[in-house]
């Protein structure tokens, strides 16, 4: 009989650059399956930017077949412009999910850090550190993709019951 596994996609949602990360539980531990960055065109309008977004990551989900996507919840630290477009954006990318009939889930920024790092105040750094420690990387992912790699970890880890 073949090993039970669990795959999870997990988004960093930015309007500049959206991470994305592609986790799988099976009995030997955890396992990297994909990682990388979504940058739409600088100048392009607001429109093809979500598109490309929207696209990439059903590519992504095409290619991954997770069976969950796992969503950083909107940090309400940054200013109301970037807040909005950072909403956009994880709205495309949870239509995406939903399109492609995966469920979705979401988990703030402190559980996010807790969980790969154990400390919800961590650094950027310290959580591609982690990243990488955890996969077994031969080297640090990229910054926005370290984070969605994070929230697919955390999801592994905390298994929501409750789809949003």
């Amino acid at each position: 009989m073949g090993e039970v596994t669990f795959r999870v996609l997990g988004i960093d949602p930015g309007s500049q650059v959206t991470g994305y990360g592609v986790v799988e539980k099976a009995r030997s531990g955890l396992c990297h399956i994909v990682h990388g960055e979504i940058r739409p065109g600088k100048g392009a309008s607001l429109s093809s930017c979500l598109q490309t977004i929207c696209d990439s990551l059903q590519e992504v989900i095409r290619q991954s077949a997770p069976q969950a996507l796992a969503i950083e919840e909107i940090f309400y630290g940054k200013n109301v412009k970037s807040l909005i477009r950072q909403g956009q954006v994880r709205g495309v990318a949870i239509l995406a999910g939903k399109h492609m009939g995966i469920p979705v889930y979401e988990y703030s920024p402190l559980e996010i850090k807790k969980a790969i790092v154990g400390y919800g105040r961590a650094e950027k750094g310290q959580v591609q550190m982690m990243a990488k420690a955890i996969l077994k990387l031969p080297e640090l992912p990229p910054p926005d993709a370290a984070d969605a790699l994070a929230v697919a970890i955390c999801h592994i880890n905390f298994l929501k019951a409750e789809p949003i």
